[in-house]
């Protein structure tokens, strides 16, 4: 007899599209190639070599990482400025110009005016040669409409045809990835493609979506597309999932300009598995992505971001109540949003709707074009938005939120006094009021299309305007009355108590916080980007209260929420299980169910084997010494049973359907003239996880997590009696929370 199975099969140990990695075996694996490469290190300069590249490998990989994301990132921005330039107007000078860097070359600027230069014409300037009355904003209108329809077109159309995976923000699936799930061509190299191109055309048409999470997407599928170079990450999943959570935080890190923060994220938000080795190797891709980044200066203010900002006025205690009340409404705002956010991708996936992606996206570009272009806030890009709000006014700033009337003789610099609202001020006022209703409601329902869109932006420019409007609000009432009690003891007048921008900052935090209930990460991602060290504890005082408002309103944060209900199976390591069953409660077969599905150690044919893999999906198979005893011998995965037969047929001699399969050590002697047996010892698993039945399920529940388990056998003094998966333990966790076992999609 021949044990063909010495030499390795290719694609025995991988696994199909749509189901979970085990990660004990991938680590076993792991483990074992690591002490095969240092045992062989002592035998020869070239194994010593070898031994030294192969733990470089993983350096050299967050290095390329960092490279390619912060380059992506750098395209992306520069780009979608462009573009979204191009709605309203192009450069004589240069088509290629933005506005921006159109006036930055002309000779005939001046500072007042430095967005007004020749060289940039409107629409309305083109086509009737005219910048002013009526028939030109009709055609400046159009012309923008237009323009936001066949960038959002374009998009749409690109995701569908060429890669319907690179929709909505990524983040969902990624930590459904990061949790040990197949989903194959999620990070592949045309989703890389199609997304970074669909970035740059939804971000410009408009619509209230912004890139940040779109680019932790595009960070993972650089990370996953490089494993490909180095062995030892594309062999391995539990490997590659490291990297992953690397380029996670390398995405967050180009997004926001926060290598700090991005790291913080990749841990808190979307990481499953996050060994110390990881926290260090995202740190370095982080850092290179943000390096790379400032090295190509896309928004040429030597700035990661387009709205970074520093305040210079210290906060007063008093003020922590308008910070809680911020953090109060970004929780509300963050529950009303996820409810209806969801409601409404489940309307989408359960009716007409979600068969017309096209018409969909084409209708809410065209509400939000239509909507937006009358109001200067909403027709300006988001990312403009918050770098307004934020904005600090000094006495050089010409926009209408610092329209302050100026009563006093300054000769000397520093900080402005606190002033009365001019007439800019009060007119920016409404429009802001009618910015935030339009980013409420119209961001429902732009999360979620067949376009790439990110939360991040569209969430802190909601709390940004709450920020600036009641910032105004304080700003004025301690003006007009600083003798106040509440007032008086730090703000005298002619000083300049309140900074409205950095209640943009903190109603921007508490916002996200409400929507994505992240804490920690969030506020290091807010004082990276403001440079504020003193503003930590405004920033953590209205994180905490969002996230606690949020959470008494609804458990799960946005990107939990699109887990469930596109049935990913994703065990939430924070969740407490606390119900009081036990394993026999969950084990397949039921009382009255058929017997569970085995094979015997030595006395099933090829035959039978495929006679059982033919009548059932099951993913792997109980191996028992015999089916009177039902002893526990191992468990084997249903993809290497298929590949080791065909394997089998094609290259042993003389196997056929009568040959025996053994899964023993050794085989005993066969009579003459009978067909060759076959044995399958190393695909075998001989230390399978097992727990009895009377196992409380909440450790069965915390085995899973912390393990990562696929499954787990369940034995009563030492027989086997069923089997728990992953898939089981999600169904019997949404049926204790009273909610549709059957939601639950995948294995």
């Amino acid at each position: 007899m021949m044990d063909f199975l010495e030499e390795p099969i290719p694609g025995v140990g991988t696994y199909d599209d749509f189901n979970t990695i085990d990660w004990v075996r991938e680590k076993s694996r792991d483990r074992d190639r690591h002490r095969e490469i240092t045992n062989k290190s002592k035998e020869s300069t070239w194994a010593l070599i070898h031994s030294v590249s192969d733990a470089f490998s993983g350096w050299l990989l967050m290095l390329l990482i960092g490279l390619l994301s912060g380059s992506l990132a750098g395209l992306i921005d520069i780009s979608a400025h462009w573009m979204t330039d191009l709605k309203e107007g192009i450069c004589t000078g240069g088509f290629w110009f933005n506005h921006e860097h159109c006036c930055w070359n002309s000779k005939h600027v001046t500072f007042e005016d430095r967005d007004k230069c020749p060289e940039w014409n409107s629409w309305s300037q083109l086509i009737i040669s005219t910048n002013e009355g009526a028939f030109a904003y009709i055609v400046n209108y159009f012309m923008y409409v237009l323009w936001a329809l066949l960038f959002a077109f374009l998009a749409v159309s690109l995701v569908k045809v060429f890669a319907p995976y690179a929709c909505g923000s990524g983040i969902p699936e990624i930590k459904t990835i990061l949790s040990g799930f197949i989903i194959r061509g999620y990070l592949g190299k045309w989703t890389l493609i199609i997304k970074t191109i669909t970035l740059v055309l939804a971000v410009s048409s408009g619509l209230s979506l912004g890139k940040e999470g779109p680019l932790v997407h595009v960070a993972c599928c650089c990370g996953n597309i490089l494993c490909h170079c180095f062995n030892k990450y594309r062999k391995n999943e539990a490997k590659r999932r490291e990297v992953l959570s690397a380029a996670a935080a390398a995405g967050v890190s180009v997004a926001f300009g926060a290598p700090i923060g991005g790291v913080l994220f990749s841990l808190e938000e979307v990481s499953y598995y996050f060994p110390l080795k990881t926290l260090w190797r995202s740190f370095f891709a982080a850092l290179v992505a943000a390096f790379t980044l400032r090295s190509i200066n896309p928004f040429g203010n030597s700035r990661l971001v387009l709205f970074y900002v520093e305040f210079h006025t210290p906060w007063h205690l008093f003020e922590l109540v308008p910070f809680i009340l911020l953090g109060i409404f970004g929780g509300l705002w963050g529950a009303l949003f996820i409810r209806t956010n969801i409601a409404w991708c489940r309307k989408r996936k359960t009716t007409q709707l979600g068969k017309y992606p096209v018409i969909e996206v084409l209708v809410v570009t065209a509400i939000t074009a239509i909507l937006a272009f009358p109001n200067e806030y909403t027709r300006m890009s988001t990312s403009e938005l918050i770098s307004e709000l934020f904005n600090d006014c000094g006495l050089l700033d010409s926009s209408k939120l610092c329209d302050y009337e100026n009563r006093f003789n300054t000769s000397k610099g520093g900080e402005l006094p606190d002033r009365p609202a001019g007439a800019g001020v009060y007119n920016a006022m409404w429009q802001l009021a009618l910015t935030l209703i339009l980013k409420i409601v119209i961001t429902i329902f732009t999360f979620g299309m067949k376009i790439p869109s990110g939360l991040f932006i569209p969430s802190m420019a909601v709390g940004a305007i709450a920020g600036r409007l009641l910032g105004v609000g304080m700003e004025q009432l301690a003006y007009y009355h600083h003798d106040w009690a509440i007032f008086s003891s730090w703000c005298s007048q002619g000083a300049d108590c309140i900074t409205p921008g950095l209640y943009a900052m903190v109603g921007a935090a508490a916002c996200l916080g409400g929507v994505t209930r992240m804490t920690v990460s969030l506020v290091v991602i807010m004082f990276e980007l403001t440079g504020g060290l003193e503003y930590i504890v405004p920033l953590m005082a209205a994180a905490m209260t969002s996230k606690w408002v949020a959470d008494a309103l609804g458990r799960e944060g946005i990107y939990d929420a699109h887990i469930r209900l596109n049935g990913y199976p994703f065990l939430e390591a924070k969740e407490e299980f606390a119900h009081k069953t036990l394993a026999m409660d969950v084990m397949k077969p039921r009382r009255n169910d058929p017997l569970l599905t085995v094979l015997t150690q030595d006395s099933m044919t090829v035959e039978d084997v495929e006679t059982i893999i033919s009548e059932t999906t099951y993913s792997g198979f109980p191996v028992v010494v015999s089916r009177e005893s039902q002893r526990l011998v191992g468990f084997v995965l249903r993809r290497d049973l298929i590949i080791s037969i065909e394997n089998a047929r094609k290259k042993q001699d003389g196997v056929v359907s009568t040959s025996i399969i053994y899964f023993t050590e050794h085989s005993p002697p066969m009579p003459p003239y009978t067909p060759p047996t076959l044995k399958l010892r190393n695909i075998l698993d001989l230390s399978p996880f097992t727990v009895t039945d009377l196992t409380p399920m909440e450790i069965v529940v915390d085995i899973f997590r912390k393990l990562g388990l696929r499954q787990c056998l369940v034995t009563h003094n030492g027989r086997l009696l069923g089997i728990i998966t992953k898939k089981d333990v999600l169904k019997h966790i949404a049926q204790m929370a009273n909610q549709d076992p059957d939601s639950i999609l995948f294995n």
